[in-house]
């Protein structure tokens, strides 16, 4: 039997509050984010799915939304989300995608949020980006940055994104890419197909110019 959200997700909370307290984090690029937040532009963070533990820690007081699923363990997620900060969007590319993507576009543009996208969630294949971003790039006018995070140590998980947990103590970055927007005029498989491209050359640059911290 399942431990009710309301029990588990504050200890939960609590746990990964005093975990990031404990990293010794630095960021990359960040500043060009908080110029755009602070002018109340959208901002849509693009990164991979293992790498999202490390990410969150950098929301600090952006104005943040988040997809979440609307499975049952999703609830689990979404309390957790809340208790950090976030606004949550419920949704899936599973369940109710496109309907939670457009409900999220238009959060995002009428309330001026930003939102972390996991490019291969929720179920992979790992490192292969789909095309929620640029859906919701197109509609509300947000900019996508992208973002890598490097742990000095970490556990991974065996799960398919072999999701990383950095060891208490241990290094992460976090490299924020230079804000661009979605230029094509619209979603067809020729435009989607470019931005990918677009998009994945510069998550490779991030690691080439920062993975070795």
């Amino acid at each position: 039997m399942k431990i009710p959200p309301a029990l588990i997700c504050p200890p939960l909370n609590l746990l990964y509050k005093l975990w990031g307290v404990t990293l010794r984090d630095r960021a990359i690029g960040r500043e060009r984010v908080d110029a755009l937040i602070k002018q109340g532009e959208s901002v849509l963070f693009g990164g991979w799915h293992d790498e999202i533990f490390s990410m969150l820690l950098q929301r600090d007081d952006w104005p943040v939304a988040a997809i979440v699923s609307r499975s049952r363990d999703g609830e689990y997620l979404s309390r957790l989300l809340h208790g950090l900060g976030f606004k949550t969007v419920r949704g899936s590319s599973s369940r109710g995608g496109a309907a939670a993507l457009l409900q999220a576009a238009a959060a995002l543009k009428k309330d001026r949020l930003s939102t972390f996208v996991a490019l291969d969630g929720p179920r992979g294949p790992r490192h292969r980006a789909k095309d929620g971003i640029f859906l919701l790039a197109h509609h509300a006018g947000a900019k996508i940055v992208p973002v890598r995070a490097f742990n000095q140590k970490a556990w991974q998980a065996g799960s398919w994104d072999r999701f990383q947990v950095p060891k208490p103590f241990s290094r992460t970055l976090v490299a924020f890419g230079e804000p661009y927007r979605y230029e094509a005029p619209d979603l067809t498989d020729t435009c989607l197909a470019r931005e990918r491209t677009r998009l994945l050359e510069r998550l490779a640059a991030l690691e080439n110019e920062h993975a070795a911290g």
